[in-house]
């Protein structure tokens, strides 16, 4: 019982921890970020993707050997739902990701990272449709665990 505890902690502390982090970059990301603001943007952006996977390490856990079994799972529509938005965000937060790690070389010689004016349309998109994928995440996962469309 304690080890289901522990990771049902986990995976709800890795949810709080991908919102968070994902809302973080959305509020700082801006057409002219500093020195700092970039340095924490690349921050930020690390720690989403330990939180996500954080996610999925814990709820494949939760899947395969805690809470209702795999069965019940797989035959779920709504875990699927939720699984493929949790894919479609992943693949979003390659690009922003990209960019900020191609921003290193400017912020180690003290040089604030230039966004051109297609970068930042694009990726302040990608993160509000991120965020908006997260809402649909955890509207298919109450229905999941509730049973719907079972």
């Amino acid at each position: 019982m304690l080890a289901s505890a522990t990771i049902a902690f986990l995976h709800f502390a890795a949810v709080f921890g991908v919102f968070g982090t994902l809302l973080g970059e959305w509020l700082l990301f801006n057409r002219a970020p500093t020195v700092a603001e970039a340095s924490r943007l690349q921050q930020l952006d690390r720690l989403y993707g330990l939180s996500a996977l954080v996610l999925l390490v814990a709820g494949a856990l939760r899947v395969w050997r805690f809470e209702k079994g795999l069965d019940y799972y797989l035959h779920n529509p709504f875990f699927h739902l939720k699984l493929t938005l949790f894919v479609v965000v992943g693949l979003l937060s390659i690009y922003p990701t990209v960019v900020f790690i191609r921003w290193s070389r400017d912020l180690r010689g003290g040089l604030a990272p230039v966004v051109s004016e297609a970068q930042y349309t694009w990726i302040s998109r990608i993160l509000k449709v991120e965020l908006v994928l997260l809402v649909g995440i955890l509207a298919a996962a109450s229905l999941m665990a509730k049973g719907v469309g079972l």
